[in-house]
């Protein structure tokens, strides 16, 4: 087999696995419980979206947040393809969504500008961003 014949067949399966991953998280619980997490202001910081929308420069990047305060579903939907590029779906501890805002006293990443917007993995919001990774709202029937 020739070495050209090798790259395609790894490019086709990096494809074949990023369209499993994708299709392994659920949108629906995304956009009902894991968005509306980016809004919400948190004791001590700012709310996600205001560094991670128009000013980002980095790989989490929000749409821009309309006057009405809400996203279009298409916005939702880049959402959606954004935050599952930075996760590796059923492993929410390898996944840098979850650990870039994690205190590093509890397994995060040790550098996020933005602060420690959880500082243990029993925070209710990052239960929801782990449930989500992991698969369980889809595999327990979309039950949120």
């Amino acid at each position: 087999m020739s070495n050209f014949t090798k790259s395609l067949i790894g490019v086709a399966l990096q494809c074949a696995l990023a369209s499993a991953n994708a299709q392994s998280l659920d949108y629906e619980f995304f956009k009902a419980r894991v968005e509306p997490i980016f809004l919400q202001k948190r004791p001590g910081h700012t709310r996600c979206v205001v560094c991670h929308a128009e000013r980002s420069n980095n790989a989490f990047r929000l749409e821009k947040l309309p006057a009405g305060g809400s996203w279009t579903e298409e916005q939702s939907r880049r959402n959606y393809e954004m935050a599952s590029r930075l996760v590796v779906p059923g492993k929410p501890d390898s996944s840098l969504l979850l650990l870039q805002p994690l205190a590093p006293e509890a397994g995060g990443n040790p550098f996020h500008s933005g602060g420690r917007q959880f500082e243990t993995k029993n925070d209710p919001q990052w239960k929801i961003l782990a449930e989500w990774v992991a698969g369980r709202a889809a595999k327990a029937g979309r039950a949120y």
